[in-house]
């Protein structure tokens, strides 16, 4: 048990790149933005209901736990900012991501003086700074600040909306979803500035009354001129420190470009007679890009996919060693070839001559992605494999024509259960079928929509048999394989003959289970995966651990002599968990 925890963190360190940290650090910020944002709305209704939101939103955000992690994902963030501005030797210009970059790495000099001013002050001199007091400082005492703080608003939205979007728009819901996020995005920044006027105006105009001055300007609240030079001291410290940090990585940048140009050139040979000269140091996808020569890539170089994927030629040993990221994802895709690497991530410091394994024409690393929703991602779906059963048998005492008929008429009724419970037929191998199920749904719906639909195929065969029982010799059988896992998405094929499909073990898995129907004289396995993500008790299918070929241990599946009961089980299961 011990060991096989310490294989999955071992997995998942291996798989998780920079990149990531900082997606999921900059998610924890925007969630932070989102909330102060919805809080500055309330200015709308008053200064009170300011106040009395910013109670609830201090109380969650300032909790010992919560406060810990957000300061350590928001150091990471820059961080990562700052090391994304020193790393990245090829800028697309054409791309949002420079402008992603550049609104980051400004965020933390606009905001340094917000925070000194509130947590800091809190801090060093127990300050109890709330809207009154920053909108006084704002409207009345130094309306200056206020375009610096509207210009701050600004920019984190806009840096974490793009962020935002880059990390869904490959999402199957991000098309549907897309109306609404924008309409958020536009709502929340517009009311929380309305909300800071409004509530500004309303200070400015108590502000001429004595008895609010001394209420609300207190020492306690405000603290004194002294405290405010310490922390405006502070601020500039902070705030030059943080520019020479931006400094220093362009430095290192020059630097490093400086030895590259002295370390020499390096030739690289695409294998088709193309050959490029760049300073040693570059990536190979980097190299293509500087050279606007076309080179598949997915994920855009950010060794989320394997579509970069170069064999060399000739002589390997003499090249870095994969980092963890790349030897993940060649591992994940199944290769222990040590001459095939990831070009985004392989830099050489010698001439190096290779091919790609993917033709740059349907997928090139500097093309735009056009279609989204088609291109390859990852994502967790069920399949279901339905084969029927002699067709061999069939077609030996029948013509050519009258078993194409019959052979249609059953994918026709395969195909109506499928559409009819929320799949998608997707591929048509002869007399068999594969169906997909949540490319819109949640896990546990698909897992109950795809049980459905090996009901229904089975009601929809017995109405088929009914309605040729006077010319079949004996009724339609068929084999159903379910199993849900993690696959990858997209468009396959070349030209004009390019199909959306799904890749991935768990699709070959459902396929192995279909065929084990015959052996087992069942008509559908399912494997534990779908049962248990179904929500169907344990003890409602016969269980049997089988062997499954091309794995090397044995998988736990559940055998349904008679798939029509399935439909009653999953609406069990639906009532009960109601």
């Amino acid at each position: 048990m011990a060991a096989t925890a310490s294989s999955r963190l071992s997995e998942l360190f291996r798989g998780t790149s920079a990149r990531q940290v900082r997606l999921v650090c900059g998610v924890i910020l925007f969630a932070y933005v989102v909330s102060h944002f919805l809080n500055h709305a309330l200015g709308n209704v008053s200064v009170d209901a300011m106040e009395a939101g910013v109670y609830y939103h201090t109380a969650f955000w300032q909790f010992l736990p919560v406060t810990i992690v957000f300061y350590g994902a928001a150091l990471i963030h820059m961080g990562l900012g700052v090391y994304a501005l020193y790393q990245r030797r090829q800028f697309r210009w054409k791309t949002i991501e420079p402008l992603q970059l550049v609104l980051g790495l400004s965020i933390p000099a606009l905001v340094m003086a917000h925070v000194i001013g509130v947590r800091l002050g809190q801090t060093l001199y127990d300050h109890e700074k709330l809207y009154p007091q920053e909108l006084y400082l704002f409207f009345v005492a130094s309306p200056g600040r206020l375009w610096q703080m509207t210009i701050l608003l600004v920019i984190a939205w806009v840096h974490g909306c793009i962020g935002i979007y880059f990390w869904l728009r490959l999402k199957p819901f991000f098309t549907r979803a897309a109306p609404y996020l924008l309409a958020a995005a536009v709502l929340i920044p517009t009311l929380a500035l309305l909300g800071i006027y409004q509530g500004g105006r309303s200070v400015a105009a108590d502000a001429d009354d004595g008895e609010w001055r001394t209420h609300n300007l207190t020492r306690r609240q405000v603290g004194t001129v002294a405290e405010a030079d310490t922390l405006e001291r502070i601020t500039g410290g902070l705030t030059i420190g943080y520019l020479g940090l931006l400094g220093l990585a362009l430095a290192a940048r020059g630097v490093r470009a400086y030895r590259e140009r002295r370390g020499g050139m390096i030739a690289l040979s695409y294998g088709n007679g193309k050959t490029v000269r760049v300073p040693k140091g570059l990536s190979v996808l980097e190299a293509s890009l500087r050279h606007s020569v076309p080179h598949a890539s997915v994920c855009g170089g950010r060794a989320r996919c394997s579509t970069c994927r170069i064999r060399i030629i000739g002589d390997h040993a003499a090249l870095p060693e994969p980092s963890l990221r790349e030897a993940f994802v060649l591992t994940r895709v199944g290769t222990n070839d040590p001459s095939i690497r990831l070009a985004c991530q392989l830099r050489p410091t010698s001439d190096l001559s290779f091919f790609q394994l993917f033709t740059p024409q349907a997928l090139s690393a500097n093309a735009p992605a056009s279609t989204p929703a088609r291109i390859g991602q990852e994502r967790y779906l069920v399949s279901l494999f339905v084969d029927m059963r002699g067709s061999t048998q069939l077609a030996e005492k029948r013509l050519p024509f009258d078993t194409v008929f019959i052979v249609n008429r059953f994918l026709g009724a395969v195909s109506q259960a499928v559409i009819e419970n929320g799949g998608q037929p997707n591929q048509f191998v002869g007399d068999g079928m594969l169906a997909l199920f949540g490319l819109s749904a949640d896990p546990q719906t698909a897992c109950r929509q795809a049980l459905k639909a090996a009901a229904g195929i089975a009601l929809h065969i017995d109405e088929l048999n009914q309605l040729l029982s006077h010319d079949l010799r004996q009724p339609i059988r068929f084999g159903i394989g379910i199993h849900g896992g993690e696959v990858i998405i997209g468009d396959i094929g070349y030209r004009d003959h390019i199909v959306f499909t799904a890749l991935g073990d768990a699709v070959n898995v459902a396929a192995r289970l279909q065929d084990m129907t015959k052996t087992l004289g069942c008509e559908a396995i399912v494997s534990d995966e779908v049962r248990r993500t179904s929500g169907l008790h344990d003890d409602v299918l016969p269980q049997q651990e089988v062997a499954i070929r091309g794995r090397d241990e044995p998988m736990v599946v559940r055998v349904v002599a008679d798939a029509r009961e399935l439909s009653t089980l999953v609406d069990g299961s639906a009532r009960v968990a109601a």
